[in-house]
């Protein structure tokens, strides 16, 4: 007769051979879960390797290599010439038994601190979620035009460098360097820079690297200069290092320089966040002519330019003016940059470039907040570069995008031509749409939700000035764009309407 643990395991153990699991390691979860819920105890003796093949049906060197797992796990034991015991793993962690009162508490976990601790306001969540089935975002890539099946083969074979373990061991950088040449080659190549791999940095965004540029420069109540439209994030950074944020204007040539001239002393500015190339959320272009004047003003006094790019590579027509940080000549220019934008966003990074002695800084406060930094990610982005390939993705999803932004154009002439303005942008993934007649944008925000369109409140602009909406279409495909455009028209006729009323 068969034993009785012969027939439970003949009854308990169903595998499938087209699963991506291994069929030894099912065979070994479901022989622990048997011994979890107590059908083998422990001190059972299993069937020996042989016998158990006979039973499952399986190769004998699966059957020793579902033991063998088993023994690797503490589940079993192997003694040789006697055969494989059920073992029981012992406890890792020790109990800790109660002496006050209040015992029925602990089978909850406490929802507040028994301790002060101090709160943010200024990094309060921005995230909003919805089940709508149609969004619209500040101007996102589209993730399905990310080469998936590409990138599997690039990051395999990236994992399987033999320099990469060695990389990972190293406790200096100069694991680093190599992607940092890469980078900097790069950056010379296409944004007119002339640096070496000691003026960059690379971190995991552009948010992580104002963040440790803010840590840098910004000491309490030091005043720091924004555009009166300007971008949520990098206000929540600044105000978090204590800054006193200032705001100047902002118009059809971007930042007005002549303001800060006329309102400010020397040494009064500690830092100006910019967005040259577009501004945001505007996504109008600062001339060449205030370019120049910043920089002038900058080196006269005494401040730093934080100059955010953080769509430079989305040009659709004529060249893309260069940084002003390719122009600098007197080290007041902090540049921050994205690669990778054509990807998905784990094989994105943020940049910084800037003169040696304040990257070095930078690097310090890196060490804390990430040491290493992703080295599968910098080899791969690495050769994607050195190969060609992050050139040819970002042309090829351009082309995508323009046609994109011109659909999006046509669709906006036909449903909002007298009902808003707006300015054909020669790049980036959002156009500025200013709404006339002005209306209640938390109102549209509610009649949008309705019509299954989802606004979230960072893409909205209001004050007794501007109705506007930052109208991201990066992510959306043509037919996605001919819906939304049409919902976000009904919705805004619909409080019209009932304004009207």
């Amino acid at each position: 007769m068969n034993s009785p643990v012969n027939d439970l395991l003949k009854k308990l153990i169903h595998f499938e051979k087209s699963q991506v699991t291994a069929v030894y390691i099912q065979i070994a979860q479901q022989i622990i879960n048997a011994i979890q819920r107590s059908y083998l105890i422990e001190g059972t003796a299993l069937p020996g390797t042989r016998i158990l093949s006979d039973i499952l049906s399986i190769n004998r060197n699966t059957a020793v290599a579902v033991y063998e797992e088993l023994a690797s796990q503490g589940w079993v034991e192997i003694m040789p010439n006697k055969g494989t015991f059920v073992l029981m793993p012992e406890q890792k962690t020790a109990s800790i038994k109660a002496t006050s009162q209040g015992l029925e508490k602990l089978r909850d976990y406490p929802n507040t601190t028994g301790f002060p601790f101090q709160s943010s306001f200024n990094l309060a969540s921005t995230q909003e979620i919805s089940v709508t089935n149609y969004v619209i975002n500040d101007g996102q890539p589209d993730l399905r035009l990310h080469p998936t099946h590409q990138f599997s083969r690039w990051y395999s074979a990236s994992m399987k460098r033999a320099p990469l373990i060695s990389k990972w061991n190293q406790t200096n950088e100069q694991s680093a360097t190599t992607f940092n040449l890469h980078l900097s080659n790069y950056l010379n190549a296409t944004r007119g820079f002339h640096i070496k791999p000691q003026n960059i940095m690379s971190t995991r965004s552009t948010e992580m690297s104002l963040y440790i540029v803010s840590q840098l420069l910004i000491k309490q109540a030091d005043v720091v200069l924004v555009a009166d439209l300007s971008h949520y994030k990098s206000n929540m950074i600044f105000q978090q290092a204590g800054a006193n944020i200032i705001t100047i204007p902002v118009d059809e040539h971007g930042i007005d320089v002549d303001y800060i001239k006329t309102h400010f002393t020397k040494r009064s500015i500690r830092c100006v966040y910019v967005c040259a190339h577009r501004h945001y959320p505007t996504t109008v272009t600062l001339s060449a002519e205030r370019r120049l004047k910043l920089l002038q003003l900058a080196k006269a006094y005494q401040f730093a330019i934080i100059e955010d790019d953080f769509d430079y590579d989305f040009q659709f027509e004529g060249s893309a003016m260069l940084p002003m940080a390719s122009s600098d000549a007197h080290g007041v220019v902090i540049y921050l940059g994205k690669l990778g934008q054509s990807f998905f966003p784990s094989f994105q990074i943020g940049f910084v470039v800037a003169p040696e002695t304040i990257i070095n800084e930078a690097k310090n406060y890196l060490q804390i907040l990430d040491k290493q930094g992703d080295l599968i990610q910098k080899q791969m982005l690495s050769e994607l570069i050195s190969e060609g390939e992050i050139h040819r993705l970002i042309k090829k999803n351009i082309t995508v995008y323009k046609q994109r932004r011109d659909y999006l154009i046509e669709q906006l002439k036909e449903h909002f031509k007298s009902r808003a303005t707006w300015e054909l942008p020669a790049g980036g993934l959002a156009i500025w749409l200013r709404l006339e007649p002005r209306i209640s944008l938390v109102e549209l925000t509610k009649k949008a939700k309705e019509n299954d369109l989802f606004l979230p409140k960072t893409i909205l602009y209001q004050n007794k000035d501007i109705c506007a909406i930052r109208l991201g279409f990066g992510h959306l495909n043509e037919a996605d764009i001919g819906v939304v455009v049409q919902k976000l028209k009904t919705s805004y006729d619909a409080v019209v309407s009932q304004k009207g009323d």
